[in-house]
């Protein structure tokens, strides 16, 4: 009998029943795709931060003398096992200060330079972000190409396939060596105002073998696991400082804790208009329903029963809203992630159960008008009033 009454309610108020069935479905729905967007937030920003370039750099000590200003390549060999391990990418760099001329008979064509060394296959990778107008060079043994930041290239006045030579002056004499622009680089930073070659080249006119200045490095994770990595690359080059790149790193650590707190905030305001909305209807169908109840109570229904009959109905509607707008939230929370991040969000088994128990109780808050049909008298329903 009870389950009997409890489908005549349903069939009996399709109207006022489908308006709250719909505004739980959109608050699941909204739900889901934020809890999936909380879940994953931290992965997708920690992402998005990696596009900005190295986030951790390998040196030597601020505090260290003149002489351990520069380190051995060999580090590199030491650090690729734990490197490995945090699925991280690594280029060395060493700088060095050199004259181009960029035209043998023409003196506003020489100028003196930053010139960086690295693996230039690897150097892409740390610098997404560089546009590149000529070739990229992909090849780390390459020792007759270069590329050539935009400032550079317009003081010269040299483009990809012009010719330089780079001359390099210190206590042990002068060295030379003569390369090709195959890019120029517009990267709206540094690299602008530097020539960018192989580590081999830089380190042969400096008179540097098997020496670099640094190791930076792009190692993906959220904060903590950035961490961690950084512990376990310290302890294995003791010698060496391994630091976080402040700008990225104090960046990353204010930027997730805010987005969070906006999508909780998000949820608890979807929450509450879903509730108010819910409420709305139940109030309209308690108003309904009067009669109902009355002739319920005549023939000698409990008042228990009767409000349990509403409540039970009011769960059902939220389990059925929960379950339809879980779908829908899947969806949802992939479009977020395609137009936000350009990546899917992925889907989460546990926001189900999670998202089923806030539209469960939303539902029941939102039912709480139905509780005042105990109040009504069957003398005044049988009479007519």
């Amino acid at each position: 009998m009870f389950w009997r009454i409890l489908g005549q309610l349903f069939s009996a108020s399709r109207g006022r029943l489908a308006v709250a069935l719909l505004a739980l479905a959109s608050g699941a729905a909204v739900t889901t795709a934020l809890i999936n967007l909380n879940l994953d937030a931290v992965r997708k920003v920690s992402g998005e931060f990696r596009t900005l370039g190295a986030n951790v750099i390998v040196g030597p000590h601020a505090n260290g003398s003149a002489e351990s200003e520069l380190i051995n390549e060999s580090v590199l060999l030491k650090l690729a096992p734990a490197l490995e391990s945090a699925h991280g990418v690594a280029a060395p760099y060493l700088y060095s200060v050199v004259t181009v001329d960029a035209g043998a008979d023409q003196q506003s064509k020489k100028a003196q330079v930053i010139v960086a060394g690295s693996w230039l296959d690897r150097a892409s990778q740390l610098s997404p972000w560089w546009k590149i107008t000529g070739r990229p060079i992909s090849d780390r043994n390459d020792m007759e190409n270069c590329l050539v930041g935009r400032n550079v290239a317009l003081q010269l006045g040299i483009q990809p396939g012009s010719r330089i030579v780079l001359n390099y002056a210190d206590s042990a004499g002068n060295r030379t060596a003569s390369l090709t622009v195959a890019g120029v680089i517009d990267s709206g930073a540094q690299e602008d105002n530097q020539i960018i070659a192989n580590l081999p080249v830089v380190q042969k006119f400096s008179g540097l073998k098997d020496r670099i200045g640094m190791v930076q490095m792009i190692i993906p994770g959220t904060p903590p696991e950035i961490e961690s990595a950084i512990s376990q690359l310290s302890a294995t080059v003791p010698a060496l400082e391994v630091r976080a790149v402040p700008q990225i790193a104090q960046a990353e650590a204010s930027l997730l804790p805010r987005i969070r707190g906006l999508i909780f905030f998000m949820v608890a305001l979807i929450l509450v208009l879903t509730t108010l909305c819910v409420f709305a209807s139940m109030a309209a169908l308690a108003m309904e329903r009067r009669r109902d109840v009355g002739l319920m109570k005549a023939i000698g229904g409990s008042i228990s029963r009767i409000v349990r009959i509403f409540f039970t109905e009011a769960a059902a509607l939220g389990l059925a809203g929960a379950l339809i707008g879980y779908v829908a939230g899947i969806f949802l929370s992939r479009w977020i992630g395609q137009r936000a991040f350009h990546v899917a969000i992925s889907a989460r088994p546990e926001v189900l159960p999670i998202v089923v128990a806030l539209m469960v109780i939303v539902s029941l808050a939102g039912a709480l008008p139905l509780r005042l049909l105990g109040r009504v008298r069957p003398a005044e329903i049988l009479r007519g009033e």
